[in-house]
C-alpha cells in the first residue's frame, strides 16, 4: 500500500439528499403515489420518443453531448407537461409550484415532495432525484438515481452516490446476451438498470448491491415500472451463496483505487480491494454461481506489471476459475491516464490541491505494484455442460465494433464450445458457410501486378477482425457456401494449385478454427 506524503486536503462535498421512498415515516405505503406519477409521465410523453419531439433533433443531439443550452432554449415558455417534466427533470431547472402542478397533475407537487422525487428551494421547485426514460427496441423504462454532475451543482460528489445510466453501463447492456433464461443475476446493480434489462428474457431476476441507497433507488425504480426483482443487500456474490444462475451480468465497483487516507471511496466504483483484487476475485466467485451452460459478461480493470503482457495477468486466474473465459480487452491506459481519469471523478477539479494530492496517490500506488498499464475489457464467462477442458481465449478488439454484440457474445460462446467439443475431423467434415457481412480484400504493391501481395478477409460486424491469409485460405473460404464440406473444399483448392491436400489441411485448418471462432463462418 501507498501512501502520498501530502494528503489531500478536503473541500466542501455536496449534501446527499434521501433516495426516494415507497414508505412515508408514518408508515403510510406511497405506492399509490408511485402509480399516480407513473400517469403522468406517461400521458405527458415523458419518453425518449417524446422528449426528442419537443425539443427536436438540434438540442437533443446536443444534449447528448451534455450541452443543455439548446434544449433550454427550445423549452422556455412552453407549458406543454412534457416540455416541463424535461426542464425540471432533464435539465434540472427550476420551475414555479403552478408549473410543476401543470407537469404533474396526477400527481401533484405535495405527491412528489412526499416521494422525494422533487424539492423546493424558497418558490422554486427542482428535481430531488435524476429520473429519466430508457428503452431498448421492444421496452421502456423510466430509470431513478442520484443528480448527475451536471445537475447536482458544485463540489465532489457524496461517496454514497448512485450513478446513473452512464457508459460503463451501456457497454454492459450492449455486450450482455439475451437468452431466454430460468434465472439470472446482476452483480452490483446501482440504480438498477442491468436488472430493468435482464426482466424480459429471464423467469426470475435477482440482483444485489452492499448499498442500501442504491438498493432504494432501485426499489423506487421496479415500483413505476412495475417491475418484480428480487433485490439483495450485500457485497456481490455475498447475498446469493450456494445459488446458480443462468446468466450473471456485472458492472462491479473495480476501479483500481490507492488506499490512501483523504482519497475518497466511492460506493459505485470502489469494492475495496487491493489493486485489481475486485476484478480478480470476481471471476472465480462468478464462476461458481454459474449453472451448467450458464453464461456471465462483466466489466472490469486489470494491472499489468513491467515485462508482463495482459494476457499473463488474466491467464492464471481464468484457468484457476474452472471454466470456459473469453475477454475482450477494449483499451489500455498508462498510471498518468488512469489517475487523471478517477482523480477527476465524482466533481473534482484538476488544478486543485485536492486533485493534484490525489493524482499523486494513484501514481505512487501503482509504482509500488510495479504496475505499467492497466487494462479495461470485457470478461465473458461459460460453465460447460460436458466433462470437458474449458477453452480460454484472449483477444483485443481496441476499435469500434458492431451494435449487437450481446449476440455476437452468445454466438461466440457457442462457437467456441463446438470446436471445443468437437475433433478437427469433425471440423473438416462439417458443412461451413461464410457470414454475409465478410469481404475479402486484395491489395497490390503496384497498379498492373498479376498477384495481390496481401490478401485480407475482413468482418463487417461483431469485433471487426481482418485476418491477412494466403490466397488458398481466400479460395477456400469463397467456396464455403453450405454444399461442400471443409475437407471437400480443401481438396478442390489442392486440385486447382497443384498443392499436397495433407499439407494445405496443416496450413489452413488453425485459421479456418479461428474463422469459425469469431463468427466469420457457420455452421450450414
Amino acid at each position: 500500500m501507498s501512501t502520498s506524503q501530502t494528503g489531500p486536503v478536503s473541500s466542501p462535498t455536496r449534501q446527499p439528499v434521501p433516495p426516494p421512498r415507497l414508505v412515508a415515516d408514518d408508515g403510510t405505503d406511497l405506492r399509490p403515489l408511485v402509480a399516480r406519477l407513473r400517469d403522468d409521465l406517461t400521458a405527458a410523453g415523458y419518453t425518449i420518443e417524446g422528449i426528442r419531439a419537443c425539443l427536436g433533433e438540434v438540442a437533443s443531439d446536443a444534449l447528448e453531448r451534455e450541452q443543455p443550452l439548446p434544449a433550454d432554449l427550445a423549452t422556455r415558455g412552453r407549458r406543454e407537461p412534457v416540455a416541463l417534466l424535461t426542464r425540471l427533470l432533464g435539465l434540472g431547472l427550476p420551475l414555479s409550484a403552478d408549473e410543476a402542478a401543470l407537469a404533474l397533475p396526477t400527481l401533484g407537487l405535495e405527491g412528489a415532495l412526499a416521494l422525494g422525487v422533487l424539492c423546493t428551494e424558497g418558490d422554486a421547485v427542482l428535481p430531488a432525484i435524476d429520473l429519466r426514460p430508457h428503452a431498448t427496441e421492444r421496452h421502456a423504462w423510466w430509470v431513478a438515481s442520484d443528480l448527475p454532475e451536471m445537475l447536482a451543482g458544485g463540489g465532489p460528489l457524496p461517496t454514497d452516490h448512485v450513478l446513473g445510466i452512464g457508459g460503463a453501463s451501456g457497454t454492459l447492456a450492449a455486450w450482455t446476451p439475451r437468452p431466454q433464461v430460468g434465472r439470472a443475476l446482476d452483480l452490483g446493480t446501482g440504480c438498477g438498470v442491468q436488472a430493468l434489462l435482464l426482466g424480459p428474457h429471464a423467469e426470475q431476476v435477482v440482483a444485489t448491491d452492499i448499498s442500501e441507497r442504491a438498493l432504494a433507488f432501485a426499489r423506487f425504480t421496479c415500483a413505476l415500472n412495475e417491475v418484480d426483482l428480487d433485490l439483495r443487500l450485500g457485497s456481490l456474490t455475498e447475498p446469493v451463496a450456494d445459488e446458480q444462475f443462468d446468466l450473471v451480468v456485472s458492472n462491479p465497483p473495480f476501479v483500481i483505487t490507492p488506499r490512501t487516507d483523504g482519497v475518497p471511496v466511492y460506493e459505485y466504483r470502489d469494492g475495496g480491494g487491493e489493486g485489481d483484487g475486485i476484478t480478480t476475485g470476481l471471476i472465480g466467485d462468478v464462476a461458481d454461481r454459474l449453472a451448467p451452460g450458464g453464461i456471465a459478461t462483466m466489466l472490469g480493470n486489470w494491472e499489468v506489471r513491467e515485462g508482463q503482457g495482459w494476457r499473463d495477468r488474466l491467464r492464471p486466474v481464468l484457468e484457476a476459475a474452472g471454466v470456459d473465459a473469453w475477454v475482450v480487452l477494449r483499451e489500455v491506459q498508462d498510471p498518468a491516464q488512469y489517475a487523471e481519469t478517477w482523480a477527476r471523478d465524482g466533481g473534482h477539479t484538476p488544478g486543485t490541491e485536492e486533485y493534484e494530492a490525489m493524482y499523486t496517490a494513484w501514481l505512487e500506488d501503482f509504482a509500488a505494484r510495479g504496475t505499467a498499464e492497466i487494462g479495461f475489457g470485457v470478461i465473458v464467462l461459460h460453465r460447460p455442460e460436458t466433462d470437458r477442458a474449458p477453452w480460454i481465449d484472449l483477444t483485443e478488439a481496441r476499435g469500434t465494433t458492431g451494435p449487437a454484440m450481446g449476440e455476437v457474445v452468445l454466438a461466440g460462446v457457442r462457437a467456441r464450445t463446438w470446436l471445443a467439443e468437437h475433433t478437427r475431423d469433425e471440423l473438416l467434415d462439417a458443412h461451413w458457410q461464410y457470414a454475409p457481412d465478410v469481404t475479402v480484400e486484395h491489395h497490390f504493391a503496384h497498379p498492373g501486378d498479376p498477384d495481390p501481395q496481401v490478401v485480407l478477409i475482413r468482418q463487417g460486424s461483431g469485433l471487426r477482425r481482418a485476418f491477412q491469409v494466403s490466397s488458398e485460405v481466400a479460395g477456400l473460404v469463397g467456396v464455403c457456401d453450405g454444399d461442400l464440406t471443409l475437407r471437400q473444399g480443401i481438396a478442390g483448392i489442392a486440385v486447382l494449385t497443384d498443392a499436397d491436400a495433407g499439407l494445405l489441411t496443416e496450413q489452413v485448418a488453425p485459421v479456418i478454427r479461428d474463422m469459425v471462432a469469431d463468427g466469420l463462418l457457420v455452421l450450414a
